[in-house]
């Protein structure tokens, strides 16, 4: 799998470390007053879906940055890929 890197182009998957749902930059307020239950669905809740699925990736091989990659997991075909930076900056 070619993974279209924003800076860098087409770059192999085997460049790359998975780490999973890009929902893991979104992470719960520790002074809410539900941190507790907010942090351990955090840590331990995750979804397996079928089709599209936004993914954190770090380009371990390369240089060193975080990637959220849109990828259908059935057919591995990439949709979109933005630097992690740039998607945590928006809040998405």
């Amino acid at each position: 799998m070619l993974i279209p890197h924003p800076l860098l182009g087409l770059r192999d998957a085997q460049e790359f470390t998975y780490l999973g749902d890009a929902n893991l930059l979104n992470r719960p307020d520790p002074t809410a007053p539900d941190a507790e239950a907010a942090f351990c669905d955090y840590v331990f809740l995750r979804d397996n879906p079928a089709g599209k699925h936004r993914e954190l990736w770090f380009h371990e091989q390369g240089d060193r940055s975080w990637l959220v990659v849109t990828r259908d997991t059935l057919t591995h075909e990439i949709s979109d890929v933005e630097l992690a930076t740039d998607v945590a900056r928006r809040g998405k």
